[in-house]
């Protein structure tokens, strides 16, 4: 049976500006970084201790994918840190950190201008 989700694709126009935000800013590590074919290569990076990956990767067709909200969450520990210390790398948030009931998010831009929320895991 199924026993876990191997990556997650996130559609960027620019691979190597992508790389570097993911492993800059957000500390993500390079897991694969190989051609496919010219122009084109597939990109696995890391999340600490996550099997999960992040892919960027844009499959054809799909370029109007880039720059649009993704549905799905990134997790840490300590939202108003993480959210302290990714603003001090020049990462860029659609707003201010919202507290709710049931926690704490924020809405960040990565350098493609996908959007995601980041709250607590």
């Amino acid at each position: 049976m199924i026993t876990h989700l191997k990556f997650m694709s996130i559609p960027v126009a620019d691979q190597d500006r992508a790389l570097k935000f993911y492993t800059e800013k957000l500390g993500f590590k390079v897991a694969t970084d190989q051609a496919m074919r010219p122009g084109r290569r597939w990109i696995e990076l890391r999340i600490g201790k996550a099997e999960t990956r992040v892919v960027l990767f844009t499959m054809e067709g799909e370029e109007g994918r880039v720059g649009t909200q993704m549905n799905c969450s990134m997790a840490c520990d300590d939202v108003e840190a993480t959210y302290r210390q990714l603003s001090e790398r020049g990462v860029e948030f659609e707003g201010p950190l919202q507290k709710q009931p049931w926690g704490s998010y924020v809405i960040m831009k990565d350098s493609e201008g996908n959007r995601f929320v980041v709250g607590s895991g």
